[in-house]
């Protein structure tokens, strides 16, 4: 008689440790991440190529959330695991996740309903984070730290209205991965706090101004003279008013379109300027080469610079050589403090006003900006007690600072030279100095006054009635000048404050 076949019993089927409720939270922010990370790409190859920054939200951000989403898919993995060798088989636990359970399917359902919520908002916030990366608060606000004295004093300029990207960046392939990846130079500094203090000038790495400025500005078009008036304050008692009106020389780079020369006459394509800098902001030039179309090339060099320097070491000469802060100007102290004056905001009833503001503002000791504005008032209040117009004399030197001087970043006008003019920076003298002589000694052509602008009118409000078009020699309020000197070996921007 045959035996009954045993009764097999089944073998229990092995859960999958990944089958839990943490490891599912972290594959909805894998999958979220996912999604916004194919929606950036998107947006980042159809954009035009105008956004370097990103990239950064692009390929570090949501790569990121991404890995994230898998650490936490491997994290639950392991703590069901580890769960499970500590209790016996087929125990009930809150990791696992069981359809066969009323309590699971509901939260499964609760699970998939804030998943297809979070997708939604994943979705709408990468949209809406790629716009608010191109605007110019996240240039300049998110860095604020770093960014905080140029965002501030691009605020000022006649270019607050352009965004950042047109001139840092502008369009085309080739500087668009340039500027991705200082992008994420710059982040990786921000975030390790070793971003240098003042941020250097100039950017080495800047576009050329014939890719950005020239779409909006061109040199050879025809400018002609500008009326140009420039109001002083002297530093005396009375802080007597003088004022200076000339014609500015900007002149044409291009003979068809108007008159030859001017100071445009630099930006001549048949003119090319090289020249050598011995230090990085480009204010110490010994060594300059100008080539004439159809001419030899003529070199002009200070008496003390020997020698040649290397090709590499020369620099073409450009609209960022004199407009070298188009949109992040510091004024100094001095010209803020006569502007003020100018306006009525600080009145120069109170005696020797200008000379006070301005060494309030430079006075030493100032480390934060927290501090300047109780500094300021003390200084301005010791030397005024309760003087008629002193309230709003300190209000408006403490918002001077405010805007003008950053020392945490150690940042002002003593640290970004501006170019244009020659009064407080050797400016145009850093070539146009009777130093610069060639071999057979000529010179460097406009170191007068007349080359580049005529006065028409200066000195107080009643010499200012009749103007002479055919120009005045400039009169020096202080006296006569030393023939050696320049205007900037004796204006800092706040020598008349000290």
């Amino acid at each position: 008689m045959n035996e009954p076949a045993p009764i097999s019993t089944p073998v229990p089927r092995r859960r999958s440790h990944f089958k839990n409720w943490i490891s599912f939270a972290g594959a909805i922010l894998a999958i979220g991440a996912l999604f916004s990370f194919a929606l950036l790409v998107w947006m980042d190859f159809t954009s035009g190529d105008k956004n370097p920054y990103l990239g950064i939200l692009t390929y570090i951000v949501a790569p990121g959330f991404l890995l994230a989403g898998f650490g936490i898919i491997l994290f639950g993995a392991w703590l069901h695991r580890r769960h499970a060798r500590r209790h016996a088989p087929g125990i009930s636990h809150f990791w696992s996740i069981d359809l066969d359970r009323p309590r699971d399917r509901r939260n499964l359902v609760i699970f998939g309903t804030g998943a297809t919520v979070f997708f939604l908002i994943s979705a709408f916030g990468s949209y809406q984070t790629y716009h608010y990366s191109e605007s110019t608060q996240f240039c300049g606000q998110v860095c604020h730290v770093s960014m905080g004295p140029e965002f501030t004093a691009y605020q000022r300029m006649s270019h607050a209205n352009v965004a950042c990207t047109e001139c840092h960046v502008g369009g085309g392939a080739g500087w668009y991965v340039k500027a991705k990846i200082n992008g994420t130079h710059q982040l990786i500094a921000y975030l390790t706090d070793r971003f240098e203090r003042p941020i250097k000038a100039p950017v080495k790495s800047m576009r050329p101004a014939r890719d950005t400025c020239m779409k909006c500005h061109w040199p050879d078009k025809f400018q002609g003279n500008i009326d140009v008036t420039h109001q002083h304050f002297l530093s005396d008692k009375k802080n007597t008013p003088y004022q200076v009106r000339l014609l500015l020389h900007v002149g044409g780079g291009k003979p068809a379109n108007g008159p030859f020369g001017g100071i445009h006459w630099h930006m001549n394509l048949d003119n090319k300027v090289e020249y050598y800098a011995t230090d990085g902001q480009r204010q110490q030039i010994p060594w300059i080469r100008v080539t004439h179309k159809g001419e030899e090339p003529r070199v002009f060099r200070t008496a003390d610079f020997l020698g040649e320097p290397s090709a590499g070491q020369l620099r073409v000469m450009d609209c960022m050589d004199c407009h070298n802060r188009p949109a992040h100007v510091f004024p100094t102290p001095n010209n803020l403090v006569e502007q003020a004056m100018a306006l009525g905001h600080i009145s120069p009833q109170l005696p020797n006003i200008k000379r006070a503001a301005v060494q309030a503002l430079t006075q030493e000791g100032i480390r934060t900006t927290a501090e300047a504005p109780a500094r300021i008032a003390g200084f301005l209040r010791a030397r005024y007690k309760d003087a008629p117009g002193l309230p709003a004399a300190i209000a408006e030197t403490q918002k001077i600072f405010s805007v003008s001087m950053f020392p945490e970043m150690k940042a002002d006008w003593r640290n970004y030279p501006v170019n244009l003019g020659h009064k407080d920076y050797p400016g145009c003298f850093r070539c146009h100095d009777d130093k610069h002589v060639t071999a057979t000694g000529r010179k460097v052509a406009g170191s007068d006054c007349q080359t580049c602008h005529i006065i028409l009118g200066q000195g107080k409000s009643t010499d200012l009635s009749t103007l002479d078009p055919k120009g005045l020699e400039f009169a020096h309020p202080g006296g006569e000048l030393d023939p050696e000197l320049t205007c900037a070996d004796c204006h800092n921007g706040a020598i008349q404050g000290k």
